[in-house]
């Protein structure tokens, strides 16, 4: 039999990150390396979008919804082939999993936009392309962590506030949306709500300024 431990809590009074959030389609870009085998041109993987590197490696991408590989053959409102159009810019994010919300003219709320936006989700990690990186605070004072800037093509979530935890502050944040409008869209006076990340918890929590009440899958 097996032994299983209790698992940690995390601490409630840390730090919490609270974004807007913004209402159109959730999408990713994977991006993974390239080994013998995997991929050649001669037996090409239906699902890759296109071939690149990453630091020197060899490497390839694709494209997802919020629950399935897409293609621009079987696109969600044409995010497969933005990336196929911006690969190489794409690429510069690394190896890995990159999520955002695929957003503007056509999808949801539109925003009053006539283009289409991808808005990464992971503010503490990344800077715009163009603004200084931040220090990223970390456990051991002495090891520096630094933002990365992203690619040019991409954007990020707004921050709207940074600080310790508390559902009062949630709620502000909630009403100055209300009242001011998109932060993301400014200008927009329908915005949808708020995402809230625990840091400590590794957990995010979401809350909308009309039907918060009402149960809806997805971010």
């Amino acid at each position: 039999m097996e032994f299983q431990e209790f698992p940690k809590m995390a601490r409630l009074s840390r730090e919490m990150i609270v974004t807007e959030k913004i209402d159109g389609t959730n999408a990713q870009v994977y991006i993974v390396g390239n080994p013998e085998g995997f991929y050649t041109a001669k037996h090409p993987d239906p699902l890759v979008i296109a071939e690149g590197s990453c630091g020197g490696e060899p490497a390839v991408i694709f494209a997802g919804s919020r629950s399935r590989f897409i293609t621009p053959q079987d696109d969600n409102f044409g995010f497969a082939a933005w990336v196929r159009d911006h690969a190489q810019e794409l690429f510069g994010l690394g190896f890995g999993r990159h999520f955002g919300e695929w957003w503007g003219a056509g999808i949801q709320r539109n925003y009053r936009l006539n283009e289409r936006r991808w808005s990464l989700f992971n503010v503490s990690r990344w800077c715009l392309h163009g603004q200084e990186p931040q220090r990223i605070p970390t456990a051991d004072p002495r090891i520096e962590k630094c933002q990365e800037p992203l690619p040019e093509c991409c954007g990020l979530v707004p921050v709207l506030h940074r600080g310790k935890f508390s559902t009062m502050l949630c709620d502000l944040m909630l009403e100055e949306l209300r009242m001011g409008g998109s932060a993301a869209a400014p200008g927009f006076m329908k915005p949808e709500g708020i995402v809230v990340f625990h840091v400590a918890g590794n957990v995010g929590f979401k809350k909308t300024i009309d039907k918060d009440e009402e149960p809806k899958g997805g971010r």
